[in-house]
Formats: C-alpha cells, sequence, structure tokens
C-alpha cells in the first residue's frame, strides 16, 4: 500500500483543519476516546454540533485563538492507501511554517472560501506550490452551503483560478466543491451538486497517480553511511549503504563516485541483507564496488552517462525561519541530503514578493518568512541537480553554526 503526503493550505478562516477533521471522522479514522473527548469539548455549543478543526488545532493557542499557528501532522488509512496530512497555518507570519510542510508534499489542496473567491492569500500559497514544484494541486471551493451550492459561483472561481494557474505553471489541477463543515464531496457524494460529475475529495486523494513523481531517470545514490564489518567471515567486505535519491541502478553499471571523480563498476547490490539484480528510488540500499576507493558520507555515486552539476558555489532561494537577520557573509552549515559542509552566504540579489512574484531590494537584511535570492560559497563541492529538474536533490537547508537550529529552507537554482 503506498503512501501519499499533502498539506491544506488556504486564508485564514476558510476551513483547513474543519476539513482534515471531517476526513478522518467521515473515513471512520478517529478512535473512541478521541470521539468522546471532542464531544465534551463542543459540548456547550449551541447548535450542538461537533468542533472538528479540534481535531488538528493542538496547541492551546490555537484553541484559544481559533487559527492554526504550528504545522499540525495527522495520518489516517483506508482500504487503498495511507496518507499523512499537514495543516498549514493560514496567516501571513507563518510562511515558514507552511514551506516546512510542503517540501515533501505529493499534493496541496488549496481551500477557497466560496464566498470569497481568489484572495491574496491563494495567490500567496500557489506561488509557494509553484516554486516548491508540488505535482498534483487540488483546488477545494469550501462553503459552498453559503452560497446556496451555486453552480456559476464555482465555474466563476475556476474561471479566476486558472488563469492563475497558468501564470505559475501549475499542471495538475483539480477542482472539487465541497462543504468541510457539512461533509459534501468530501467522502459522499452531495445531493446539492447533481451538476458536479467528478471524485469525491477521498476518492480522488486514494486515486490520484503518484508513481509519476519518483524520477527514474537521473540515477542519484548519496552514501550515508560505510560498511566494514573486518570479521573473519567477512573481512573484506566493503559495503557503501544509503538511499536510492532517484533513478535505477543495475549490477554490472559503470558508476562515477562524486565529487573526486573516481570511475569503477557496481559489483553487487543489497536490499534488506540480500542480493538484488537492481535497486531504484526510494529504497535504502547497499552498494558494493569493484574498486577499493576512498568514499565517506556525502559522497554520491552516480552512472557516468548522466552527470549532475559539481560547485563551490551556488545560486538559490533561501525562506528565511529564523528569527535573526541574514545578512552577506553570514556562515552556516549546509546539509544536503547526508552531506555536510560549511557555507557562507555570499551575496543577496533581491527578495521575492511571494504575492506578486516581483524583485524587491533587500534593505537591512533579510527578515523572517522572506524569500531571498542569493549566491551561496561552500567549503567543499556540492554535488546536486538544480531543483526544478530534480528537486530531491536540489534542495538543502541551512543550519546555525551554534545553535545548531534551522535557519533556512534552500531550492538551489
Amino acid at each position: 500500500m503506498d503512501l501519499l503526503r499533502f498539506i491544506t493550505a488556504g486564508s485564514v478562516d476558510d476551513g483547513k483543519s474543519t476539513l482534515i477533521g471531517r476526513l478522518l471522522y467521515d473515513s471512520k479514522n478517529i478512535l473512541i476516546d478521541q470521539l468522546e473527548a471532542l464531544e465534551r469539548s463542543t459540548k456547550n455549543r449551541t447548535d450542538g454540533s461537533v468542533d472538528l478543526a479540534l481535531l488538528t488545532d493542538g496547541l492551546r493557542a490555537e484553541r484559544e485563538q481559533g487559527i492554526t499557528i504550528d504545522v499540525a501532522y495527522r495520518y489516517f488509512t483506508t482500504p487503498k492507501r495511507k496518507f499523512i496530512i499537514a495543516d498549514a497555518p493560514g496567516h501571513v507570519q507563518y510562511t515558514r511554517n507552511m514551506i516546512t510542510g510542503a517540501s515533501n508534499a505529493n499534493l496541496i489542496i488549496i481551500l477557497i472560501d466560496a464566498r470569497l473567491g481568489v484572495v491574496e492569500q491563494t495567490r500567496r500559497h500557489s506561488i509557494i506550490a509553484s516554486l516548491l514544484k508540488i505535482p498534483h494541486v487540488v483546488v477545494a471551493i469550501n462553503k459552498m452551503d453559503l452560497v446556496g451550492f451555486s453552480q456559476d459561483v464555482y465555474n466563476n472561481i475556476i474561471i479566476d483560478y486558472s488563469a492563475m494557474a497558468k501564470q505559475l505553471g501549475l499542471g495538475d489541477v483539480t477542482y472539487i466543491p465541497i462543504s468541510a463543515l457539512q461533509g459534501d464531496n468530501i467522502v459522499d457524494k452531495s445531493v446539492f451538486t447533481p451538476w458536479y460529475e467528478g471524485n469525491t475529495l477521498i476518492d480522488f486523494l486514494e486515486e490520484v497517480k503518484i508513481e509519476n513523481d519518483i524520477n527514474y531517470t537521473h540515477a542519484r545514490f548519496q552514501v550515508q553511511y560505510v560498511i566494514r564489518p573486518q570479521t573473519g567471515e567477512l573481512h573484506d567486505y566493503r559495503g557503501y549503504a544509503g538511499k536510492v535519491i532517484s533513478g535505477v541502478y543495475k549490477k554490472g553499471d559503470k558508476i562515477k563516485v562524486l565529487p573526486a571523480g573516481i570511475e569503477t563498476t557496481i559489483s553487487k547490490l543489497e536490499v534488506g541483507g540480500k542480493e538484488v539484480e537492481e535497486i531504484f528510488a526510494p529504497q535504502a540500499a547497499v552498494i558494493q564496488l569493484s574498486d577499493d576507493i576512498d568514499i565517506s558520507r556525502g559522497d554520491t555515486i552516480v552512472k557516468t552517462d548522466d552527470l549532475p552539476q559539481i560547485s563551490n558555489e551556488v545560486e538559490a532561494f533561501l525562506c528565511w525561519m529564523d528569527e535573526k537577520t541574514l545578512r552577506p557573509g553570514n556562515k552556516y552549515y549546509l546539509q544536503h541530503n547526508s552531506r555536510l559542509v560549511r557555507a557562507i552566504v555570499r551575496n543577496i540579489e533581491y527578495k521575492l514578493d511571494v504575492n506578486t512574484l516581483q524583485h524587491q531590494p533587500v534593505e537591512g537584511g533579510v527578515k523572517l518568512n522572506e524569500v531571498v535570492k542569493v549566491t551561496i560559497k561552500t567549503a567543499s563541492p556540492l554535488v546536486y541537480d538544480p531543483y526544478d529538474k530534480l528537486s530531491i536533490n536540489g534542495s538543502a537547508i541551512l543550519i546555525d553554526e551554534t545553535s545548531n537550529s534551522t535557519v533556512a529552507a534552500v531550492l538551489i537554482q
């Protein structure tokens, strides 16, 4: 059974937390004790209904203010698929939280209030989805019950959003009219939208094809651990353990170890302690090579006919996540998959307005939640692909040298 990771995004009060609560509630993924606690916490509501948003708004401050602050993760399963949901905040000041939640998502659900249509926050979240190259977008037009389930309202929102999606280069976009509060078109088809012929939200999530989201073309394997048992039985054993980032490797393939540039061939492949003929993304595996080579954690094994880029200097977009201001010349650690190198932010080119995509000058350094174009210099070479070509090998994080806290998400260009 495969796993779908998705994130919900939208303006404040668009119903993100209620939607997730409805998915869990109607798909019967809530434990009895959770349901009883939920009913107790909402027993004073005048209409007698259960506040499903409380299933994800777990922080006390969130409950008191009626907003989502942190990214809340929830897990549920249907007979067809497993799911991990990230409920992202809608406020502008929590942009970093949304990018964190969206960084490894297969799909994003962007909620639009049917009464308000496409608003500034809709555009901002769609721009972030395009920056992160999220493969699938679902536009859930919520609160249809408050506009009388009007097909005209639904169609007008599709027209507005389609124009923006084309501008941003969003490819796979699906539109679903819903009412998260009442459950229309979430798990069961709504009797109020006979004009809508598409899937319910849960049916779409179960059936959307994510196999093609994995890149099997460009073979990338980064070493996480060198296995040298040095026992009598395995005296000469030397294996390189790691995760296949992308692509396929077969026994006998000619490979190059980067950044050193040494060529050899694959002599043996193992998965789960058993020898196999081939390995592929996203498997964890062990590679053995024909020649004894000096290889360490963070080195990359690629095929000789398909090489990534190697450089000590890269251009990148940063989403700044720290309270402390970023200024040119600041030093950090850069974590790129399993490779950790010292780095310096040499130059800050411009700030990206995540509402309009316009370039703006940076004055007085980069502040929390801002997205900027920078040049990063590293102490040792990075082996990478541009983010828009192979996102899993074009993303990284910056780490503060003193506090070890993550200060930026990095999209290498």
